[in-house]
Formats: C-alpha cells, sequence, structure tokens
C-alpha cells in the first residue's frame, strides 16, 4: 500500500496525479485495439472467430456464436430456488430505482407563442457487453439489461467472452433469461465491440454499446465512438473510503479487498482518512482477511501496487482528494453527523455509500442504482448508467403566423449578423 500526506503543495498534487495516472490507457493497448478492430471491419465474422480462439481459447464456427434461445430458458432451471429468488429481487429493485429516473414528454408555448417542447423514445438497437470469462459479472446483465427492456429498446443484442469450451456461465444465461433478453452472442474483448460496432453476417450492428470491460475493451469503446454511441467508460472497478476515527478497520479492510478481487490487475483503491492509527490497522486486517479469498494472489497485487492510502488532518481534505480522484465507488465511513454535509460537498463520485454499514457490494448487486459506472477520472464529466442513456430526445418546436411575426426581428438580427441572408429570407417570405 502506498502512502501518502496530504498537503496543498505541488509535490503533493504531481503524487496523486501519477497514481491516478495508472489507469490511463497504455499505447500498445490503443495499438492493439486499433489492429483488431480494422480487421473486424475487413473481415467480419471470420476476424471475430479468428479473436475468439485466439484471447479466449474457444473454436466456434459461425452459427454457434448465437446462444441458441431454448439454452437460455434452460439455464434458469440450473440454479437453486434461492438463487433465482435473489437474482428476480435484485431485478425488481432496480427496475423500481429506474422508473423514479425516465423523462417525460412536454410541450408549452415560449414568449413569442410558439409551440416548443420535448419527447423520448427508446434507441433502436443497443448492445450490451457483459464480462465475463474469471468472473462472470452476472449481476451486469441486471445493472444494464433491465435499464433497457424498461424503456423498452425493440432490439436488445448482449455479448460475452465465453470459456474456453465454448460455453457460457450458467449463471450468465439464466440471468439474461430472467430479465427477458432473447439476442447474446459467445464474444468477447474488442472484437465484441468491433461486431457490434461495424456489423457482421452474424451479428448486426447496434446504435448505442453499453457495459464495463478491461483496459482492451474501454479503449475499443473510444475508437468506434462516432460509429456508434456509447454509455460511458466504466473500465476496471475502483473504490475510494473516506473514513474517520470511528470506522471499523476490519469493515475498510474488507470493502478495499472486495474492489481488489476483480481480477483484472487494474483496478485501482484509494483510502482517505483523518486517522494515521487507522491506516496502520486496515493493512493488518487486510494481512488477516486476505489468506481466505479465493482472489488472494489477485488480490494481493492490488493492494501492493494499485493501492493508496492518503493522511488528511481533516474530512475537508479527504473530499478535495475524491473530487480530484472521481471514484467509480465512494464510500464515507464517517459518523452520521458528516455525511450529509460531505456528500453535499463530493461533485464527481460515480456512486456514493453513506455511512458505517453501507459497503460498496450493496450497489454492485441489489440496492437500485445501476453499478455501471465512470472510471479513471471520467466521473469528472460522465454519470453512472440510467434509463435515459438507453433514449433518444428530440426537441419540438412549432410556430403559426402569429408567433412567427413575433420572431421575426430576432432572426433577421442574427441572419444580418452572420450574414446569412438565406436564412432570414427563409422565414420572412412566409410573412
Amino acid at each position: 500500500m502506498q502512502k501518502l500526506q496530504y498537503s496543498d503543495t505541488p509535490k503533493f498534487h504531481a503524487a496523486l496525479r501519477e497514481f491516478c495516472g495508472r489507469a490511463t490507457v497504455s499505447g500498445d493497448v490503443s495499438g492493439v485495439v486499433a489492429s483488431v478492430l480494422a480487421d473486424i471491419r475487413k473481415d467480419g465474422d471470420a476476424a471475430v472467430l479468428r479473436y475468439t480462439e485466439k484471447f479466449d481459447g474457444a473454436k466456434l464456427n459461425a452459427p454457434a456464436m448465437r446462444v441458441d434461445p431454448a439454452e437460455l430458458k434452460a439455464a434458469e432451471k440450473t440454479l437453486s430456488a434461492a438463487d433465482r429468488k435473489a437474482i428476480r429481487e435484485s431485478i425488481a429493485m432496480v427496475k423500481e430505482f429506474h422508473k423514479k429516473t425516465l423523462p417525460k414528454a412536454w410541450k408549452a408555448k415560449n414568449a413569442q407563442g410558439g409551440v416548443i417542447g420535448e419527447r423520448f423514445y427508446p434507441i433502436q438497437r443497443v448492445g450490451l457487453y457483459i464480462p465475463g470469462g474469471n468472473v462472470p459479472l452476472v449481476s451486469t446483465v441486471v445493472m444494464t439489461a433491465v435499464l433497457a427492456k424498461l424503456v423498452k429498446c425493440p432490439e436488445i443484442a448482449v455479448c460475452t467472452p465465453p470459456a474456453a469450451d465454448g460455453s457460457i456461465a450458467p449463471g450468465m444465461l439464466a440471468a439474461l433469461s430472467m430479465v427477458g433478453i432473447e439476442e447474446v452472442y459467445k464474444v468477447g474483448g474488442v472484437q465484441a465491440i468491433g461486431a457490434m460496432a461495424f456489423g457482421t453476417k452474424t451479428i448486426p450492428a447496434v446504435d448505442k454499446i453499453f457495459g464495463p470491460g478491461n483496459a482492451f475493451v474501454m479503449e475499443a469503446k473510444r475508437q468506434v465512438l462516432g460509429t456508434v454511441g456509447i454509455d460511458l467508460l466504466p473500465g476496471p472497478s475502483e473504490v475510494m473510503i473516506i473514513a474517520d476515527s470511528g470506522a471499523n478497520p476490519n469493515h475498510v479492510a474488507a470493502d478495499l479487498l472486495a474492489q481488489a478481487e476483480h481480477g483484472s490487475g487494474k483496478e485501482i483503491i484509494y483510502f482517505a482518512t483523518t486517522s494515521k492509527a487507522l491506516i496502520g490497522k486496515v493493512e493488518k486486517a487486510i494481512a488477516k482477511q486476505m489468506p481466505a479469498l479465493s482472489h488472494a494472489e489477485k488480490c494481493a497485487k492490488v493492494i501492493d501496487g494499485r493501492c493508496l492510502a492518503v493522511h488528511c488532518k481533516t474530512l475537508d481534505q479527504c473530499v478535495a482528494v475524491a473530487n480530484y480522484v472521481a471514484p467509480e465507488h465512494l464510500e464515507l465511513q464517517v459518523a452520521d453527523k458528516s455525511i450529509e454535509p460531505l456528500s453535499q460537498q463530493i461533485t464527481t463520485a460515480g456512486a456514493i455509500l453513506q455511512g458505517y454499514l453501507t459497503p460498496t457490494v450493496l450497489g454492485d448487486f441489489t440496492a437500485g442504482p445501476s453499478h455501471t459506472l465512470p472510471t479513471g477520472r471520467a466521473g469528472r464529466f460522465f454519470s453512472g448508467l440510467q434509463a435515459s442513456d438507453f433514449m433518444r430526445r428530440s426537441s419540438i418546436v412549432r410556430y403559426d403566423a402569429k408567433s412567427l411575426a413575433q420572431a421575426a426581428p430576432v432572426v433577421e438580427t442574427f441572419a444580418r449578423l452572420e450574414k446569412l441572408d438565406a436564412h432570414g429570407k427563409s422565414l420572412t417570405i412566409r410573412l
């Protein structure tokens, strides 16, 4: 665990900037992604199958890329009744939260008497990327697909990487089936993003791509932006914990380890506290808890090389660090009296988990908000995934003769100032 003492000095800010920079995509990643995408655009299915074999070890043919809908339905039966109940509860919680966020169409008259308004409608065809492999993110199915179904996107395609034998984790297939997804492809990584962006004979192109992924997947999303839309840039997982002296070191340690175990090795975790003694206690708690974890070796690498503890004199200094870091998840393990004042000051976190008894995992699996959140400081300009991201907005304008006359002086002024006489003529010809 790397440690820093907060100070409002160039040296401290440079050290913090350098640590945050570890989330930056390297030139090697960018070059590899560009090459793979070019092959997908040129060779379609053939390139997708080549890279699926190369990166995932799965040798498939084109028809085998799509999961049989019957297999999706059958997967539900492989889960216990308790597992199905838990997934259904998560689906219900996420759906209920996002129902409250749906935008509504409206109309009104402006000061000139013209009718203005907005209407919203679902994007026609969306593509969801669900990470798989060593850690099949069953919860990400819920946190993305439920939103797409809620707004009634007509077409929802899902790509998720297969195991070497060409299979998909039964829990993943079961969750997809329970949400009501029928179009699923055994394709992962950059080749999945390329296939959804450019389209192949087997996988029709989508209009917008959603979902988290590793550094290669995020770079692929960056590179296809413009060909298709993307949601945000949810890369390797991050957490930041702000803790006061009353925080339980065992809880802090458990939450840091929970984010470290995702398995990519690119996770970044932050810990800011007003208690120097707590840092030492948390280190001891991590050392005690880690050996019992199934991903202990991977967790150790993240804790050793990608975990930063910052000792601050005040909670306001902790907030300053958080607003610079723009963490994916921010836990406020502080006394109740401090929660709301701190929350009001936080302006860049993807999600804020409030209080000693609110671990990030609640947001990961069940609380309601989507766990698809911006990482790598993208929280400065992106928000977490929401239902409206699956929708398009169109503005509405309608004038009659009276309101048109009211607008004429304004239009004529701008047309004259911008030397665009045809613009002005397009209104005056109607009067």
